[in-house]
């Protein structure tokens, strides 16, 4: 098996029940997990959450805590979320195996991360911004009720089941252009928000969809970090007025 599992984040968010945090890291270490993130828990540590971890309490020790969902995906090249309704998202929805594949697959290049959210609402549309991609687990229509442990140890089965499968692309080693980490791309949207209204492409005042629907266009895309220069660099250009750059024929 690679060192893929290494580099797959399990990230809870919101999390009500600290019982559901030592099941979730349970569910993550039969299946080889261990990087595990809380984002804004209701309680935590917890005697509960280390009773129902049930031996896979040295997850909880490690695990990190962080304010936002932000925060966590910062240094990831891929961020897949999981979601029981679209919510009219043009971010595309895959299920767990198809998901499990492209995580092992990207996590030869950098840290990926699996997000879920809240167990009563999930993840707000401002957390799916920060997702590449979309997991829904195929439930029951009539009764899609699924608990969230429940929910880490199907898809922390699907990583395991595609790592046991994968076949390397490429011998591991100095990688010329890795992918752009989520940190790498907030800057990218923030940059496109400043130069389109600085172009006055933009209203501020009335943005509508614009930036979610730039986000999921590029987020889609999974952009290598040169990209993400060369389009810096043209946003750069445009906000000063564009003409020939410099040395140019």
């Amino acid at each position: 098996m690679s060192e893929a599992l290494s580099r797959i984040r399990v990230i809870l968010v919101g999390t009500t029940h600290p019982g559901n945090i030592g099941s979730a890291a349970r569910a993550m270490k039969t299946m080889g997990l261990a990087d595990l993130v809380l984002v804004d828990p209701a309680r935590f540590p917890s005697a509960e959450a280390t009773t129902l971890a049930a031996g896979a309490d040295d997850l909880l020790t490690a695990a990190r805590v962080l304010p936002g969902l932000a925060e966590a995906v910062a240094d990831c090249v891929w961020v897949v979320g999981t979601s029981a309704r679209r919510r009219g998202h043009s971010v595309p929805a895959v299920d767990p195996a198809a998901a499990a594949r492209d995580l092992v697959d990207r996590a030869e290049r950098g840290t990926v991360a699996l997000v879920f959210g809240r167990e009563s609402s999930g993840l707000s549309n401002e957390e799916l911004d920060c997702c590449n991609a979309l997991v829904q687990i195929p439930t029951n229509p009539a009764f899609s009720s699924l608990n969230l442990a429940a929910a880490v140890q199907v898809l922390a089965y699907s990583c395991r089941v595609a790592a046991l499968e994968q076949v390397p692309a490429s011998p591991p080693g100095y990688d010329p252009d890795p992918p752009a980490t989520q940190s790498e791309l907030e800057a990218l949207f923030d940059h496109y928000l400043r130069a389109l209204i600085r172009i006055e492409f933009l209203d501020p005042e009335k943005p509508r969809h614009l930036m979610r629907r730039l986000r999921h266009l590029y987020l889609r895309a999974g952009l290598s970090a040169s990209e993400v220069r060369i389009l810096r660099g043209i946003l750069t250009h445009t906000e000063r007025g564009g003409g020939r750059p410099p040395g140019s024929a």
